[in-house]
């Protein structure tokens, strides 16, 4: 009977020649997938690679620092985002692909935590204002904070660099490229600015950032380094001498920092904002301020004297009528705030919960109130450092001498233009900017009696209607 069962020769070899067949296919079907994985992480690795090309090696000898932060030299705006993603997908893939292989990963070599979880979200506010509305002051709010990271006017260096004639398509042209910047800034890209600082800086060192002592995070370690004797620095720090401002400290600095706020007298249309206040990667508070027109241009008569001469003649000389384009040039500027303000106060979707509108005068008047409600608007917790700075700077004898001063008597001082203003001074920019001072609620002055006279106010009384 066994020999009866038995399979033909041939049979049997058959069989052991597909079984070998078999095993030789499931190989190569093993070779085929192994390869075109490793295929597809060369591909990713040579993506990574060429960006990495791109960056000045000298910053990583010098500073030791992530590369991956460095502006490539095309001057296209890189995103750290971007990288990091990269290089997180680029690690996960190759350890699964070491998992497959049967490889553990080698002692030491185990893959690093997720960085610590923020205990509350980052925000990103800009304080938007023009000349001579007090930003100066307010903005000090956030940069005696020891958890923000501030610039203070850092856009400064595009409008000297970027040349634009006023009006039309080319103020467009600016405000686009402003918010651009502004984007990078945001998110701690500080080599956007490198291109726009003259002298240009090197090897990512600077001595040229504007008014760096106004960013209490530009002059505090490790961003303040050791001073460099023979060097001249145009905007030192206050308090401590440092060397020339290291770009790449800078926007380490600004990436440990919990939340990032700057000011900015150069950004005027809002409009201009919403891709910033949609950008999944920013959580935008937009403070916009706003003082009487009439204080603006006697503050700005003063400040900027040599770009009001014309205004200064004409009250000299008695003169019946002030040229035209200097009154546009007012107007136009009361118009660009007033349409600003009342897109924010109409409350689009993508600005809803992110604009508040202040004026000067409430926090001349109630700073450390005004700075409370600012803080709760911006989703930030304000530290009694904050607290003690408002205090001491606004009970100062006598205001500071100074332009750009944040020492400010201001319970006292916010009215002080009236009282030197002449009164067909006022009445030309209560004609220019009458819409826009109805909708802060400044007060028309009907003659010069009501101009000077201390108990008559010019200043309508608003409650939280400024926060939206």
């Amino acid at each position: 009977m066994e020999k009866g069962l038995a399979l033909p020769q041939d049979c049997r070899d058959f069989l052991h020649s597909l079984r070998m067949r078999s095993k030789y296919a499931l190989f190569l079907v093993f070779v085929v997938v192994v390869f075109v994985f490793i295929e597809k992480e060369n591909k990713i690795i040579s993506r990574v690679s060429d960006k990495l090309k791109q960056i000045p090696q000298s910053l990583v000898d010098a500073n030791s620092t992530d590369p991956a932060l460095v502006l490539a030299e095309n001057a296209s705006l890189l995103s750290l985002s971007e990288l990091d993603s990269a290089f997180t997908q680029l690690r996960s893939r190759l350890r699964n692909l070491s998992l497959q292989l049967g490889v553990e990963p080698a002692e030491g070599e185990e893959e690093e935590p997720p960085p610590p979880a923020r205990a509350q979200p980052r925000r990103h506010v800009l304080l938007m204002a023009t000349t001579r509305t007090g930003s100066s002051f307010v903005g000090e709010f956030f940069n005696q904070q020891g958890n923000i990271f501030y610039l203070f006017e850092p856009l400064w260096h595009i409008e000297r660099t970027v040349s634009f004639e006023p009006g039309g398509a080319n103020a467009a042209g600016s405000a686009l490229v402003y918010r651009d910047v502004l984007k990078q800034l945001f998110l701690c890209d500080l080599y956007v600015l490198e291109h726009f600082i003259s002298p240009l800086p090197e090897d990512h060192l600077t001595q040229y950032m504007f008014r760096r002592g106004s960013s209490r995070s530009l002059c505090e370690d490790p961003v303040c380094t050791p001073f460099v004797k023979k060097v001249f620095e145009k905007y030192h720090c206050k308090n401590r001498r440092c060397g020339p401002l290291n770009v790449t400290l800078a926007a380490e600095a600004c990436r440990r920092k919990e939340h990032m706020a700057l000011k900015a007298v150069r950004i005027r249309q809002l409009e201009f904002l919403q891709p910033l206040a949609e950008d999944p990667r920013l959580d935008l508070r937009v403070i916009q301020l706003v003082r009487d027109p009439r204080a603006v241009l006697a503050s700005r008569m003063v400040a900027f004297a040599g770009k009001y001469e014309t205004w200064k003649k004409w009250l000299a000389e008695g003169q019946d009528q002030l040229r035209e384009e200097e009154v546009q040039r007012l107007r136009g500027n009361c118009e660009s705030i007033r349409l600003s303000a009342e897109l924010g106060l109409r409350q689009p979707a993508w600005l809803r919960g992110r604009y508040m509108l202040v004026r000067y005068e409430d926090v001349a008047r109630r700073p450390l109130q005004k700075a409370r409600e600012m803080y709760r608007f911006a989703g930030i917790p304000l530290t009694p450092q904050v607290e003690d700075w408002i205090q001491k700077n606004t009970q100062a004898a006598r205001d500071s001498s100074g332009i750009y001063s944040t020492q400010k008597n201001s319970s006292e001082q916010f009215e002080k233009w009236r009282f030197g203003m002449p009164f067909k001074l006022a009445q030309v920019v209560q004609a220019a900017c009458g819409p826009a001072m109805r909708l802060f609620g400044y007060k028309l002055a009907q003659d010069a009696a009501t101009l000077t006279n201390r108990s008559v106010s010019l200043l309508e009384e608003r409650g939280t209607f400024w926060v939206t």
